[in-house]
């Protein structure tokens, strides 16, 4: 093992979203496997878990661009953030360019395009885990948030500068369009990072064709820890189960109308804008609201399947592969990333329009399956697994 330490860098040192807590799950495996971790993030508090053996946490004690009361400093910190930038640059310096990596797991919320630079001609080597698709999208999903479809325009082409694609506003839009000349700019990214991280191939195949054709592509699925709850006998069970924020992009209105369509009980663990139109439609949905994470591992054991309904393409999918691990099929489309975990007509059901006639079909098809585990697959995303794609990943580049 050539790696002795790494340097991760990252928005946020607590767990606000799978991005923040990827990145604090990894700091500790690494520190585990004997890897010296500094915690390098822009906005904090730091995490109860980086409070670890082997984890070193710095914390710039900035604000994230949507917390910052001056709108005007969340617009240029979003854009150039100079001070998260040569904070980063005197870390790295600290430390032996042949045993040490710099990771970094995103930028976008509030470390700026502003590190690319570190991240190609840095004191450290460097690898950037892609959690979202920020590298060559404006809004990083690839969405027509007000059409609630999948967005095929070209990044920055004319259709998609004259095209309002975001959740809030066209003005937003426009500065999203602005991060996004910076980034591929003076920000060289992608075309400076040599290394790159991808955690779903759905994700790779959206992205691949945006990135340098010389950039080494590893593939590092996000970790799954291992359930100590008991297999599920799914077939026993009648709820249909959402598991997510009721936004838009979610698709909870297409699942709700379709279970309504299918006849079968849908449960919603979760909450969000959408609320009030999911119990408009289907006024027998139960909606719980969010649960503790003991609570929602109940309510999968109580699933005869969970649906994921996802109208964008994601990049993982954490809850279906938590199902999968637990015995239940998991619904879902052949676009979005956690596709790559289902075997359709064995583990799950994929469909392929994301409307609710579709998805009514793909419920329906549950009925009569018998479950049939795809072990190979979890195995891959196993915390084990995990941290050794990562020490791999970093001695491939210091042995380079």
């Amino acid at each position: 093992m050539r790696v002795k330490s790494v340097l991760i860098a990252s928005d946020f040192a607590c767990i606000n979203g799978g991005q923040a807590k990827v990145a604090i799950d990894a700091a500790r495996l690494l520190a585990d496997a004997g890897v010296a971790v500094t915690f390098f993030a822009a906005v904090g508090p730091a995490d109860p878990l980086l409070d670890y053996p082997g984890i070193t946490v710095e914390i710039l004690g900035q604000n994230d661009i949507l917390s910052e009361p001056s709108r005007l400093k969340a617009v240029r910190q979003g854009l150039w953030n100079a001070e998260a930038r040569d904070a980063l640059q005197k870390r790295a310096a600290q430390f032996d360019p042949q045993t040490t990596v710099l990771h970094c797991h995103g930028y976008a919320k509030a470390l700026s395009p502003a590190i690319g630079p570190i991240l190609k001609n840095g004191p450290l080597r460097a690898i950037y885990t892609m959690h979202e698709y920020f590298l060559a999208c404006p809004n990083g999903g690839f969405f027509h948030y007000p059409d609630q479809k999948i967005c095929t325009r070209k990044p920055l082409g004319l259709s998609c500068l004259t095209t309002n694609c975001d959740v809030r506003s066209a003005s937003h839009k426009a500065w999203r369009v602005a991060r996004q000349a910076l980034t591929w700019g003076p920000g060289q990214m992608p075309r400076g990072l040599s290394d790159l991280i991808y955690i779903s191939k759905s994700q790779r195949s959206v992205l691949e064709p945006y990135l340098p054709k010389d950039t080494t592509l590893h593939y590092v699925p996000n970790p799954i820890a291992q359930s100590q709850e008991d297999p599920v006998d799914a077939a026993a069970n009648d709820a249909f189960l959402f598991i997510g924020r009721l936004n838009p992009e979610k698709g909870g209105k297409v699942f709700a109308q379709a279970a309504k369509n299918a006849g079968v009980r849908a449960v919603f663990v979760g909450d969000g804008p959408q609320a009030a139109q999911i119990e408009k439609i289907n006024p027998e949905a139960e909606i719980l609201g969010w649960q503790t994470p003991e609570e929602v591992q109940t309510w999968i054991g109580r699933a005869r399947a969970v649906v994921f309904p996802s109208l964008w393409y994601e990049t993982f999918g954490l809850v279906p592969f938590e199902a999968l691990a637990r015995g239940v099929p998991v619904v879902c489309g052949r676009w979005n990333a956690a596709s790559d975990g289902v075997s359709h007509g064995k583990n799950g059901i994929l469909y392929d329009s994301p409307d609710a006639a579709a998805l009514t079909k793909a419920i329906q098809e549950v009925k009569s399956l018998q479950f049939v585990p795809q072990p190979e697959v979890l195995a891959a995303m196993s915390p084990e697994a995990h941290v050794a794609g990562l020490i791999k990943a970093y001695d491939t580049m210091l042995a380079r």
